[in-house]
């Protein structure tokens, strides 16, 4: 094989952290090599769903509408416990007052929006914007509430916000299974043995990054311009851990009771395909 794929990922520090022995050539990619493309992960959802990337990062919400053409990694994933979107106010707002309000949301198909219409399904009042002006839309009075995710569940305090809800506590109490967040997927007409190979390469480059913590300090810094070392390690601690190197039988079953619940709430469509290529 001597194939260019491209790779999407987001310029969050648990992505640049795994993804840098990759792009930088420091594991066997079995012949294959990548064509990086970083960008916020509502845009890259949205690049999944024109079926414009090879291979990418994408929420897991975004997946439910996507099995058909895209296949599962069992490695990159974010998913976990004590990670989940939350949901918080500037004001007094609780979460019986939520009804008509608006709510400030980073994109139509992060895990976090599917969380919550999950959570409450009479929501509807959401305002798309970039998580990174979700805390300011709050703060300003543009936004009742916000759902946030990232770097930003270390920071919302600091920005005189309250919570007033963790989905991913409430996921985990309602099925016992680890917050599925995002994962990463491969066009099927990639090929088994593509895809595969993809894989292997993905895990190794997992691993390593795990194994040489210090490695990409300055490449995750250049991506992670305007939040601290300390904040970028909290965020790398929480997101990247085993689940990231293989999802594992609880990985997959938690996967698939997001699925599930997604398609009976009509929010995902059916689909014919698998998880992952057989």
């Amino acid at each position: 094989m001597n194939d260019i794929l491209t790779l999407g990922f987001s310029p969050c520090p648990n992505d640049t952290f795994m993804f840098y022995p990759l792009v930088h050539g420091l594991v066997d990619t079995g012949g294959l090599s990548y064509r990086e493309r970083l960008e916020d992960v509502e845009t890259l959802n949205q690049l999944a769903l024109k079926g414009e990337l090879d291979v990418t990062k994408v929420s897991y919400h975004a997946l439910g509408h996507i099995r058909d053409k895209y296949a599962l990694l069992r490695s990159g994933s974010a998913l976990g416990r004590g990670c989940g979107p939350l949901l918080v106010t500037a004001g007094d707002t609780g979460l019986q007052d939520l009804a008509g309000k608006r709510i400030a949301v980073p994109g139509r198909y992060t895990t976090a929006l599917l969380l919550l219409r999950l959570f409450d399904p009479t929501l509807e009042n959401f305002q798309v914007m970039p998580f990174n002006e979700i805390m300011e839309a709050v703060t300003s009075g543009r936004a009742d509430a916000g759902l946030i995710i990232h770097e930003s569940r270390f920071t919302y305090q600091d920005f005189g916000l309250r919570k007033l809800l963790d989905l991913g506590e409430w996921w985990e109490g309602e099925t016992g299974l680890p917050i599925p967040l995002g994962g990463i997927v491969a066009r099927r007409s990639l090929g088994a043995e593509r895809i595969a190979a993809v894989e292997r390469a993905l895990r190794a480059g997992v691993e390593y990054a795990r194994s040489h913590p210090d490695q990409a300090a300055r490449y995750i810094g250049e991506h992670a311009q305007e939040m601290s070392a300390d904040v970028c390690a909290a965020h790398i601690e929480l997101y990247v851990n085993d689940f990231s190197c293989d999802l594992g039988d609880e990985g997959v079953r938690a996967i698939e009771c997001l699925m599930e619940r997604a398609e009976k709430a009509g929010i995902a469509p059916p689909s014919r395909e698998g998880l992952f290529v057989q």
